[in-house]
């Protein structure tokens, strides 16, 4: 059979129409060849495979180990690969699967977790597996342009192309970069490439057959692995359930096939499509949570029920449940992850100018208040009082003296809010205050726990809201931060129409001097699972809603498909890792997307007008992949126009890989069929594009391996003058060079 096969096998069969009873109609089922004309099974396309994998492993290994410190992106991940190691723990804006892997990598090669990955530039120690964990990183980019070449076979590229396509993918610069470093895009991109591979095999057999479901199963695991290292893959999950509808549309107008079974394939592929994912996302973060066992800093932005699961946690074990008049009492935001009601002996630099409140979310005696009765300020308290729904208290600083006060100032960061109004400590040792400082206390029974905390003021039990006596607005915080001058920490106003669940409150620590007889002790219960579940959920929200959307290298996904700019991902001594996309085939994905989406609405146009179009098998086979992965392009990219978080070039490059798998129909499609009168030319016109991305690839290939080039070359590479990086530290020859090291 090897010696009969030939590297130019048709992929493409005839579609098959049958007459109906009323209608025409598209017989749906695949030919039974359709597997053997697209999968690999001689021994020429297997040699053929092999050799474009020791091509992509000598693109994307070499001088792996270059630069030796820390790049763009490895600090964070290597952060949190150390808290790993070390089972402290943390949660990061993304699922942690990717970084899991990393991790499992380091320990392996036990690594201590004892470096702090902060500083971008910084030297790897000679005990870090950093070159590992770039290798790992590596190995999965170069199972990725497998994965390409797969994909583009199953869908009816012929091998040829394929190869010349594939060829391009390897030495595609952004995905060589990103797959070089100790990043999160690196195994995603990879699990995305896994995904669509098998999504697209299970094409190839009978629907609901065995083959069929288990290539459905194996990218239902891949989908649940991408969206478990990053939210992103669940547009992965919503391109396919998008086929997955197109193709039942297709199947139900099949009239030589029931009903029934489009049905029940529908179900099955919705249900492995949704549960499959659901089930491995569950499992990866049981084990996350399993994992990052010991308390951490970042643990302090959790409810107290959480780090109590925590080891070696600080959090208040017991507390006197019953709060009364003369309390000493630390009050926590139920709201935000910002923590304790704060004063400090700093002022602010504006507006009043008297002492600042803030959010601070550690323990600290700062956190401390004495709850006074309005009309008694001052009073020592001889005997125990309940504080109930309607008590006007007023709350002095343990440390200070001051009260708490709020006025008609404006508060110091949302000065633009008219709604809002400052909240400061006013007040000295001995004072009694003004009215300013009176708040009435407004118990949530919804939020409060059931029974007695609702009737009066239990600690950690009773949520409540602090009404300002004078002004009627609440005691507010948001995640709205001070700046310097604040500490960076959280920002308490006064509010009057302010969103319900940012002004409760409740307490913590409480102690009396006069406390009632034998004090009952209430204590924080645990968090189970799938309370943790939700709680790193809310935080990782948080964190997405609040990030600082400012960065030097950050673009709006509108300059993307042009690529306007790169990324420094490192840069010293002359030398720069530089993140740039192969310029020849990324306008050449663009402008295809571009041309496709006009001449579908020419072809739509003529079709209303009465022409005969899509009748070519090839064609029409053009057609259905192409809107495929333009589906999977639209999926992937759009999205982020809705996106207020920090975006970067990179987070195109899983749309990109759906428009490189279309670029490789059109390719195809120009090469083999358009011109197939004269082959010839159709693939000399594919190996001169390859050579052309090749050409830009060795081209700008010092970006991508950090090493040395000269400034003359350097400007001549920049082909938009909106590439930044520098030229200008680079000496002007290969010669000049050769004398520095003389």
């Amino acid at each position: 059979m090897d010696n009969e096969y030939s590297l130019k096998v048709d992929p493409v069969p005839n579609v098959t129409i049958k007459r109906g009873p009323l209608r025409s109609f598209l017989v749906t089922r695949p030919s039974e060849n359709l597997s053997s004309l697209r999968t690999i099974t001689s021994s020429k396309e297997k040699l053929l495979v092999a050799v474009l994998l020791i091509f992509t492993a000598s693109v994307r290994l070499h001088n792996i180990s270059l630069p030796s410190s820390v790049v763009f992106g490895e600090n964070e991940v290597g952060t949190f690969v150390s808290q790993y190691v070390n089972n402290i723990f943390f949660t990061d804006v993304h699922p942690p699967l990717a970084t899991m892997l990393y991790a499992g990598i380091a320990s392996v090669l036990r690594f201590k977790g004892n470096l702090c990955y902060s500083n971008i530039g910084a030297e790897y120690p000679a005990d870090v597996p950093y070159v590992a964990m770039r290798f790992f990183s590596a190995t999965l980019g170069i199972l990725s342009v497998l994965l390409l070449y797969l994909t583009l076979r199953v869908s009816g590229v012929k091998i040829a192309i394929g190869a010349i396509c594939t060829v391009c993918f390897a030495i595609e610069n952004s995905f060589v970069t990103l797959s070089r470093f100790t990043l999160i895009e690196g195994p995603f991109v990879f699990f995305i490439a896994c995904a669509v591979y098998f999504f697209r095999r299970s094409e190839l057999y009978s629907p609901n057959s065995f083959k069929a479901n288990k290539s459905l199963i194996a990218a239902s695991i891949a989908m649940g692995f991408a969206v478990s290292s990053k939210w992103a893959g669940l547009f992965t999950i919503a391109w396919a359930g998008i086929i997955v509808l197109w193709r039942v549309w297709f199947m139900i107008g099949d009239l030589s096939k029931p009903i029934g079974s489009s049905i029940k394939f529908m179900i099955f592929q919705i249900t492995c499509l949704l549960g499959i994912p659901i089930i491995i996302y569950f499992v990866v973060f049981s084990i996350h949570i399993k994992t990052v066992s010991i308390n951490g800093v970042s643990s302090s932005f959790f409810p107290a029920e959480f780090r109590k699961t925590l080891k070696y946690n600080n959090v208040l074990k017991e507390t006197v449940a019953e709060v009364g008049v003369g309390s000493s009492v630390s009050l926590s935001h139920v709201g935000t992850a910002g923590g304790y009601l704060h004063s400090h002996l700093y002022n602010y630099p504006a507006g009043s100018m008297q002492q600042q409140v803030t959010l601070y979310p550690h323990i600290d005696q700062n956190n401390r208040w004495i709850i006074e009765l309005a009309e008694h300020p001052n009073e020592n308290v001889t005997s125990f009082q309940n504080l109930t729904d309607g008590t006007v208290i007023r709350l002095r600083h343990l440390r200070n003296g001051c009260r708490l006060h709020s006025h008609d100032h404006k508060p110091p960061v949302s000065q633009s809010a008219d709604w809002q109004k400052e909240v400061s400590c006013y007040g000295y040792e001995d004072f009694e205050g003004d009215i300013n400082d009176d708040w009435i206390i407004e118990i949530d029974e919804k939020r409060s726990a059931p029974g007695p905390a609702r009737d009066h003021i239990r600690a950690i039990e009773t949520k409540f809201r602090l009404k300002h006596y004078l002004t009627g607005c609440y005691l507010f915080s948001h995640p709205e931060k001070l700046p310097e001058w604040g500490f960076g920490q959280q920002e308490v106003t006064c509010a009057y129409f302010a969103r319900e669940d940012l002004t409760p409150w409740y307490i913590e620590e409480n102690d009396n001097e006069a406390p009632p007889p034998n004090p009952e002790k209430v204590s924080y219960k645990e968090m189970s699972f799938w309370q943790k579940f939700v709680a790193i959920h809310k935080f990782m929200l948080y964190l997405d809603d609040n990030m600082d959307t400012s960065h030097a290298y950050s673009s709006e996904p509108k300059t993307w498909p042009l690529m306007l700019r790169g990324i420094d991902f490192w840069n010293e001594n002359g030398k720069e890792a530089y993140f740039l996309g192969n310029a020849v085939l990324w306008w050449s994905v663009t402008a295809l997307i571009c041309t496709f989406v006009i001449g579908i609405a020419v072809e739509l146009l003529a079709w209303k007008l009465g022409a005969n179009i899509l009748k070519d098998r090839y064609i029409i086979n053009f057609h259905y992949q192409v809107i495929q992965y333009m589906l999977g392009f639209a999926a992937h990219y759009f999205p982020y126009f809705f996106v207020g978080q920090k975006l970067f070039i990179y987070d195109y490059l899983p749309a990109y890989y759906f428009g490189i798998l279309a670029f490789g129909h059109a390719l195809d499609l120009v090469s083999t069929h358009i011109v197939k009168k004269k082959n010839r030319f159709g693939y000399a016109f594919a190996i001169i594009f390859m050579v052309a991305c090749f050409y830009f690839f060795s081209e700008h290939s010092p970006l991508i391996y950090a090493t040395e080039w000269t400034s003359n070359l350097c400007k001549r590479s920049k082909w938009l003058g909106s590439w930044d990086f520098s030229c200008n530290s680079l000496l002007l020859t290969d010669s000049h060079y050769e004398l520095t090291t003389e």
